[in-house]
Parts: C-alpha cells; structure tokens; sequence
C-alpha cells in the first residue's frame, strides 16, 4: 500500500492499492540537488511542525515522497502561486483540481464576497445550494436528486450508507488502485490472492470493518465475475474512480466498466461511480458522459465548490428518498450546502458554461499532450503520458500508461523526486508525489504549457542516473520484446 499523495482534504489518509511498500510515506533520498526553500518558508514550517502533525493537514503536503522542505504559500493569481519568499511558480497542481478557471477568479472572488456578506451559515435551507443542486442534477446522467455535504471522504461515507441501507446488504466492492477517501471501510488493501477480503491499511480501522470490503483489481473482468459468482447476492455497491486519478491516471476500458454495470445490474447491486476529481472537469456528464454509462449513484466535490469545501452524492429519487427526513438512512451535516461555497460553485460553472470552458480544456489539453509528448520522447529512459481532458501524469519508466496500480513502476517514485526538484528550481510546480495527477486550468496559456514543455525536457536529463540509463533501456527493450509475444499492441 501507499500513503496517499493527494493534498486536499479527501485524500489524507492511507491508500489502498495493495501493491507497493509505503515508500511515499517515508523520505526518499534523492540523487540530485533540492530545491532550497526560502528562510520564511522554512521559518514558517518550522513552526508548522510544532502546532501541526508533521507540519500538515494532509499528508502529501509535507514533501515526504520527493524530500526537502516544503514552500509556504502566501497567496496565488490566474495560474501563479507565490511562497512567503516571494517566489513566484507556474502552479499544475491546482489545489489538487478544483481550480479549473485557476487562482483567484474575479467572478468566483465576487461571488465569495458578495455570498459573505450575505451571511457566511444560516443552517437552514438557502437559494444558491437548491440552484447548485439543479444544475448538477440536470447535467450528469441518471441524476434526479442529490445531497450537498463538505468533502468527499464525506459523499463517499454517506453514499455507501445509502447503497447498504437501500439494498440490505452488506459487503462493498472497491479497486486496487481507487482511493475514496479516508473512511475506515474502504481504507483497506487487498490480501493475497485475486479476489480479495480487505485488509486494514492505516492503524484504528477495525478488522472487522475491512472485512466487509472486498478489493479486486482494476481491468480484470475475470476477477470481478469470480467474486460475483461466490458472493454477488451480499454485495451492496460497487465503488470505483470510473478514470482512477489517486494513483497516477488509470484510464480504463470501456468494456471493464460495462462489465461492472453488467454485474450490478444481474445481482441487485448498485454501482457507485466516484467522480470528486472526474465530475464537472472532464464536462458536465463527467466520466459517467465520457463513457455513456448510468451509475446508480454519484459522488462530487472539487469544480462544483468551486475552490471552496464541498462535497455530494446523487442518484435516482427513488434511491435518494431512502435518505432521512424522508427515509430511514440518516444523514447530517450543520455546513452542508454552505452558501459560501455554493456560491463560488455557481460561479465556476457560469464561466465553464458561457467560456466554452470544456472545449478549450480540451483543446489546451491536447497541446500539453503534443508538447510534453515530445520531452518524453527524448527521455533517457522510458516515459509516457496519461492525458484526459485537463488531467494528466507523467509515467515514469512506463513505455505506455499503465492501466493497473500493480503496473505503476516502483523505481518511478525516486526518479520523479529529482524530476520534481528540477521543475521547482525552473519555477514550476508540480504535485509533490509521483503518484499524483496533474491539472490545467482556464488560466493556463499555450505559452504555459510550452514552458512546462521546455521544463520537463531540461528536468528529464537529471532525473535518473547515467550510469543506470542502459539498464532502462534494456529493460524497455525486454518489456517490448514480452509485449509483442504476448500479442499485446500500445
């Protein structure tokens, strides 16, 4: 298993891949030069340190997985973020996605600050979360209620009560390689064998509790029809990051997915697809559009907050009316629907909407593909890149972009802390993790996108030994020659 690399709320805790060692969870020992962080920024972590575990509020956040010290934010603009040594970057990560107009939009900004005046809680029924609620249902597939909360560890937690508590059923089905949140029941990892009981993965998770999640691996439809076959009238839900993007970017087949649409629907379970990274930022359909496939049930965060926290879970009515006051699955929260954030929600989706904002994504995403396509393609060893609509990741050692969390290369992890170091010192920000994604906002231009181009290039060169790049290639060589007797293709 890892530790999560994710920086927001949601993703602060262990995640389950079941694969790999807690490698990121310890300080790596990088081969090339740190970046220095600045006095201010080191005078303030230091006292970060002592008021805060780690110095964090979420673990990714403390430079454990790529070494160093990390920089102190002071404040951000358009796509700029500047630490407290006044030191400006070109920042990819985004607060981790939901800044797809990027830092600090004067209409998002407006809209906070006239939502704050107005009352920052009024714990009661407001205008802007019923418009928010609207937009959203009328948006994604399949959708006719939802439910705001204020993360997504939160949507997840409240969406897999709903499904246990709609169907009468137990057992919950996740992926090796999807992470969806930090609540205890799907904080686990999968244990030996191909079809799995869950296992613990973080310290004070109950046994008792990972035992009623079973793990299977991404992309193995034969996997998942084995366990239907020896449980399928126990299982409540099936949860799964439908473009899985907390442990690099999976993208999946459309077939595997269908095939989990298949199996619910024969068995009575429901499908839960986990869309906080996914939803509002491929489109307004999301993934569930992107694939054209139903889920039962939803969960949201990011874009539709706009910046701000916030989380949902949506469904069928049906589904969603099993929910207190007027079901028996009870649900609570005193900032759900915050009118602060459902403001700065609306907001966000007004400018996507009247920009043509998702086309233009698009389009800027398929110049960072081109152009970081080009730097890997001089890398001296083997890279790729995972690239859908404004989300992306840089594969290292990886021919081709995995699919499977099993798939991502240990050595990756060292090797990207000198890539990361690199582009820090160049002035450009990426996610602290090799594991993590990365994301463009509206606020990116295509000269952005080339410097970052021109950055990874120089970075590249640095990122792995000399004395070990024959090895990489002869290893790239190997994987290709098994590749082609396999009759795999890409």
């Amino acid at each position: 298993m890892r530790w999560p690399e994710a920086g927001c709320d949601r993703r602060n805790a262990v995640r389950s891949t079941g694969a790999h060692a807690r490698r990121s969870g310890a300080t790596v020992t990088v081969g090339g030069p740190l970046v220095t962080a600045g006095t201010q920024s080191q005078a303030w972590f230091a006292r970060a340190k002592a008021a805060l575990p780690g110095g964090v509020n979420s673990p990714v956040r403390a430079f454990r997985a790529v070494g160093g010290t990390p920089l102190v934010i002071r404040d951000a603009k358009a796509q700029t973020v500047v630490d407290v040594d006044d030191r400006p970057y070109l920042d990819f990560v985004g607060s981790w996605g939901p800044l797809i107009l990027g830092h600090a939009h004067p209409k998002v900004v407006a809209a906070i600050e006239a939502a704050v005046r107005r009352g920052t809680s009024y714990g009661a029924p407001c205008q802007a979360e019923i418009e928010l609620a609207e937009q959203v249902a009328q948006s994604y597939p399949g959708i006719e209620q939802l439910r705001f909360v204020s993360s997504g560890t939160e949507a997840v937690m409240s969406a897999v009560r709903l499904a246990r508590g709609a169907t009468g059923r137990d057992l919950i089905v996740k992926f090796s390689g999807c992470y969806h949140g930090h609540v205890d029941h799907l904080l686990v990892a999968a244990g030996s064998g191909l079809v799995t009981f869950g296992e613990p993965s973080s310290a004070g998770v109950p046994a008792d509790f990972a035992g009623l999640t079973r793990v299977l691996p991404l992309d193995d439809e034969a996997a998942l029809d084995a366990l239907f076959l020896a449980e399928g009238e126990r299982i409540a839900a099936v949860i799964v990051e439908p473009i899985p993007a907390n442990n690099g970017l999976l993208i999946q087949r459309p077939e595997f997915l269908q095939a989990l649409r298949s199996q619910c629907d024969a068995h009575g379970a429901l499908l839960i697809f986990d869309e906080v990274i996914t939803g509002f930022r491929l489109g307004p359909g999301g993934a569930a559009a992107h694939y054209d496939l139903v889920p039962d049930l939803a969960t949201f965060g990011k874009v539709i907050g706009g910046g701000m926290p916030v989380g949902a879970f949506a469904g069928r009515r049906e589904l969603m009316h099993e929910l207190a006051p007027e079901g028996s699955v009870y649900q609570a929260g005193t900032l759900s629907g915050n009118p602060v954030a459902m403001a700065a929600g609306l907001a966000t989706l007004e400018v996507l909407r009247e920009s043509d904002g998702w086309r233009v994504l698009e389009e800027r995403g398929q110049h960072l593909e081109q152009v970081l396509g080009d730097a890997l393609r001089e890398s001296p060893f083997p890279a790729s890149l995972a690239r859908i609509g404004s989300i992306f990741w840089i594969a290292l050692f990886a021919s081709a972009p995995p699919r499977t969390a099993e798939a991502v290369a240990p050595e990756s992890g060292e090797a990207y802390a000198k890539l990361f170091h690199s582009l820090l010192a160049q002035g450009i920000a990426l996610a602290p993790s090799a594991y993590e994604v990365g994301f463009l906002s509206l606020a990116h231009s295509r000269a952005d996108i080339d410097r970052l181009g021109e950055g990874l290039r120089s970075a590249l060169t640095n990122a792995h030994p000399d004395e070990t790049r024959e090895h990489s290639h002869a290893q790239l060589r190997l994987a290709t020659s098994r590749r082609a007797d396999q009759g795999e293709t890409g």
